[in-house]
């Protein structure tokens, strides 16, 4: 598959203001110079999504449908492809891209297709001579800006609902992981999709995101990212009162009764730290195991940590890829530093690793006898660096779970039924994972509480967040 590195702006690829280089996490080489959308591009994104807008927003609903599931058939003849160019990018195992994003990612927009032409208001009875319903409408022109660690995925979360709903989008991948998301534009121009209907604009967030947030011409911007980028994007959102959805950060409570299959949770609890890399919003990278199983549990761990052994990404048998970037990296082991300068005892990994000598690898890393005080137990790592914490029965597990900014995800293991449905009630978090972890469906709503921010991507939840309810009067009386 031939890379994509211009902007996509009203059906036609263009120049950007800038240009910067794409790497390899894994090689350290340069895949591609990509261009960067500088204000003037985006104001042309805009004006063009804003004159596709009409157009598509009054189009048949059943024609949308038929668009957007000719798309999911084009991305999924060209998975094996695109699932290349995830790993390449991102630096994740090939496993994962081939086998788990593509495929969810077709899947998705084959669920919104589905949406696109069901979406619909309702009559409510009201006092006097009056008939009352009410009109789901798009939002408009919608500025999508997604992260760099599920880049496909988080597109198509995005881009799909917004488009069945009737929106024009203009999707801003993260710089760090531009290329599928420009090949989901070409891929959606080879379905039909009108011109200006999806412009892709590759950039830094402080100058591409920033001019997207600013512009009067964009009605909402949904974002998917860190804590502090979300903060500043309510901030400057608020100066044209956009509408605004935000699925941030998470330090994600995962909990272990003494009751529970200590084999699965140790395998669960090795998936939700380790898979994606640990870059993934939310990991379970606070470990919470009952004191009475404490060692026992910690045997399994530890054995399933010690086969997670940084690879080649584009190996069908790795499963620790690279983290995507030198910036990150670092950043994920001055984590670990701190975690052994504040006591934390530390089990497994906790080194820099290369794979024939290059790349932005991190080895999977278990810290035990940490407090909830310690760095590592406080803030959203983003690496494959798990914090084991200790708890004495069910309040106590509720309180420490609670005890965080965050409140995106929790996953609970135990096989006592009324313990498990009391802990998902009382947890503070958007979903929580029983006897399991890291499951996602098209079908079902994901995204947080407390500062993991607010709205839900997914389901039938997300279309609420591309469209307006508008209520219509009609008087009877004459």
């Amino acid at each position: 598959m031939e890379l994509r590195t211009k902007l996509l702006v009203g059906g036609d690829w263009v120049d950007g203001a800038d240009r910067f280089a794409d790497v390899n996490p894994a090689t350290e080489e340069t895949l591609a110079q990509v261009h960067e959308a500088g204000p003037d591009q985006v104001d042309a994104a805009v004006r063009s999504a804003r004159e596709a807008l009409p157009a598509w927003r009054d189009l048949d609903p059943h024609a949308r449908s038929v668009l957007l599931w000719r798309l999911a058939d084009l991305l999924e003849e060209r998975a094996a492809e695109l699932a290349v160019v995830e790993t390449l990018d991102n630096g994740k195992p090939s496993f994962e891209s081939a086998k788990v994003d593509l495929p969810s990612v077709v899947e998705n927009f084959r669920y919104y297709a589905g949406w696109a032409d069901k979406l619909g208001g309702e009559t409510i009875p009201v006092s006097g001579p009056f008939l009352n319903y009410t009109l789901r409408q798009p939002v408009g022109v919608v500025g999508a800006i997604i992260p760099w660690n599920f880049p496909l995925s988080m597109a198509a979360w995005k881009v799909a609902p917004a488009l069945a709903c009737g929106n024009a989008v203009i999707l801003k991948p993260a710089e760090q992981t531009p290329l599928t998301a420009l090949l989901l534009g070409e891929l959606a121009l080879e379905a039909g999709f009108p011109a200006g209907v999806l412009n892709v604009i590759p950039g830094r967030g402080p100058v591409t995101g920033q001019a997207l947030v600013e512009h009067p011409g964009v009605d909402k911007i949904s974002f998917t990212g860190s804590v502090e980028t979300g903060k500043l994007i309510m901030r400057e959102a608020a100066a044209t009162v956009k509408n605004v959805t935000l699925e941030l950060g998470g330090k994600s409570p995962n909990v272990v009764f003494a009751d529970a299959d200590l084999d699965a949770a140790a395998r669960g609890a090795t998936t939700g730290i380790f898979y994606g890399k640990g870059e993934v919003c939310a990991a379970g990278s606070r470990l919470y195991v009952e004191r009475s199983v404490k060692d026992a549990f910690m045997e399994k761990l530890l054995e399933r940590t010690a086969k997670m052994v940084p690879g080649d990404p584009t190996h069908p048998k790795t499963r620790l890829g690279a983290l995507v970037s030198k910036e990150q990296r670092d950043k994920v082991l001055s984590y670990i530093e701190a975690g052994r300068e504040e006591g934390a005892t530390l089990r497994a990994g906790g080194e820099a690793a290369s794979v024939d000598g290059r790349g932005y690898f991190v080895e999977a890393t278990v810290f035990d006898d940490v407090d909830i005080g310690m760095k590592i137990a406080r803030e959203e790592i983003f690496g494959p660096v798990v914090a084991v914490l200790e708890f004495d029965g069910i309040e106590d597990a509720i309180r420490q779970a609670n005890q965080t900014i965050y409140g995106l995800a929790a996953g609970v293991w135990t096989r006592d039924v009324g313990k498990a449905h009391r802990f998902a009630r009382e947890v503070q978090a958007g979903t929580v994972w029983v006897n399991t972890y890291n499951r996602y469906d098209s079908a079902s709503p994901f995204g947080g509480v407390k500062q993991s921010g607010f709205g839900r991507d997914l389901g039938r939840y997300a279309l609420e967040q591309y469209t307006e309810t508008k209520s219509v009067w009609v008087a009877l009386d004459g």
